[in-house]
């Protein structure tokens, strides 16, 4: 296929799972606060505010292999999976539930921030979900399970049991029919063991699926955890706030190495915070990490074992030339993706999505502007705080499909490699036939970034003589 070739893509929008009519209020409790894929896309995780996680696995597979279909049927259904592929619910957990931390006076809440699917093993999947300030991984194996059949009547129930007593007389520990002289019954000998009746009228087995917290990683960070990441070799992953990132192996809980610390001697001296940071798909020794003046740091933890100053620098040459205070805080980088290929990264700023080649660190090679007609009103989103609203971003499996949000329940998608720079504008709305492209200026609401981000910037609004500095 022509990777040019642009693959109409179809969306729908759900901010909750289950059947609910128009009618029924939302908790807040049940919004989704993250969603993540697993490599293979068979496997999907949903955490929401309340801190649930709820997985959902491809319907490919158990439902359509015991079932017989014709040739044309079989090609439907290929087609359909390949274009829309339909997810069926596997199982939901408990993972994290509501805190206080008495020595600090603060409540820590049970919403899951971040989860990252690691590596398979022995067929159970594995996930790590994180809060604020706690990180777990979760263990989750297929079993089955007996479940008990109604019975009609008493009699029906002593037949029944009787009929399975009898049966479990002629099987050995193995499940293999057997005499008492200890010869084996011919898998053929239907005289014997008619049939496997009897025991479906009492009980039938249901694949299921259960999570079990397998360790806990706390007490590691001062501030929010804003990122977890796996390394590609499938041992280590890193967990970052405001300030620090920290590097864990997933057999050993108690302990981890702080390989980047932002922290300053004197707080009063701090010029940036970290906002978002991701390992390399395919290098392991490859880290790169986001900042609030818009800086892509590129470490090779190869080099040292602190990665504070060895990185190789991404920045916009064009964007750092004139600054204003304004133009500091809308440039800070919220979020930054690795493309499967591990040639480009993607990165997404208050204004702009911009995708990073690798061997290119002076300017993007590609720039989707988001609300552009926004710019000329960011005094009043400054005076309102929508200025530190935080805006994510995701890439398709091909990652040639771009994804971000916007205000308005606006949902902006982008396809490099051909077409507009100007993408599709998807309004996420309940009614599919409520798609527009509206404008309007965002109304106020608490800011998303850490107040640590705020107050810095506050702090330099008042001193304007420190901009100069802040390069």
């Amino acid at each position: 296929m022509n990777p040019t070739t642009r693959q109409p893509l179809e969306w729908k929008f759900s901010q909750v799972f289950g059947e609910r009519s128009s009618d029924d209020e939302i908790q807040d409790a049940d919004r989704i606060s993250t969603v993540e894929f697993d490599k293979s896309g068979d496997y999907v995780a949903v955490g929401d505010r309340g801190g649930r996680i709820v997985i959902f696995e491809t319907k490919d597979g158990k439902n359509t292999a015991d079932q017989h279909y014709s040739r044309n049927q079989l090609e439907q259904l290929d087609y359909v999976s390949l274009n829309h592929p339909e997810y069926r619910y596997k199982t939901e957990f408990q993972s994290h539930e509501p805190e206080f931390d008495y020595l600090k006076s603060l409540e820590i809440e049970e919403k899951i921030n971040k989860l990252k699917w690691c590596t398979s093993l022995s067929g159970s999947l594995f996930i790590l979900s994180t809060n604020d300030k706690t990180i777990k991984l979760w263990k989750v194996k297929d079993r089955k399970v007996k479940k008990a059949r109604e019975i009609d009547s008493p009699h029906q129930l002593l037949s029944s049991e009787n009929t399975l007593l009898s049966e479990r007389s002629f099987m050995n520990e193995q499940g293999i029919p057997s005499f008492a002289n200890g010869n084996h019954v011919e898998s053929g000998a239907d005289s014997i063991f008619p049939s496997q009746e009897p025991r479906s009228k009492i009980a039938n087995y249901e694949d299921t699926a259960y999570a079990r917290c397998r360790r806990v990683y706390a007490h590691a960070h001062d501030f929010n955890i804003n990122s977890l990441s796996n390394n590609s070799d499938g041992e280590p992953f890193i967990s970052a706030d405001d300030l620090r990132i920290n590097l864990w192996n997933l057999e050993v809980s108690n302990q981890s190495f702080n390989i980047i610390d932002m922290k300053p001697s004197n707080m009063e001296e701090l010029t940036e915070v970290i906002t978002s940071s991701e390992f390399h798909p395919i290098h392991c020794n490859l880290l790169a990490y986001s900042s609030s003046r818009g800086f892509i740091r590129l470490v090779d933890m190869r080099q040292s074992a602190l990665c504070d100053y060895s990185a190789r620098i991404f920045q916009d040459e064009e964007c750092h030339g004139s600054r204003s205070f304004l133009t500091e805080i809308v440039a800070s980088i919220t979020d930054i993706k690795f493309p499967v290929d591990g040639r480009h990264i993607l990165s997404r700023d208050y204004m702009n999505l911009k995708l990073w080649d690798m061997h290119m660190d002076s300017s993007p090679v590609a720039t989707f502007k988001i609300h552009e007609h926004l710019r000329p009103k960011l005094c009043d989103l400054y005076n309102n705080d929508s200025i530190f609203d935080k805006f994510e971003c995701c890439l398709s499996g091909d990652g040639l499909h771009f994804a971000t949000g916007s205000y308005s329940n606006l949902l902006r998608i982008f396809f490099h490699g051909g077409g507009s720079d100007e993408g599709d504008t998807i309004e996420a709305s309940k009614d599919p036939n409520s798609i527009k492209n509206r404008k309007p200026l965002p109304r106020a609401r608490r800011s998303s970034l850490s107040n640590l981000t705020r107050g810095f910037t506050n702090k330099v609004m008042k001193a304007p003589a420190l901009i100069v500095n802040i390069r």
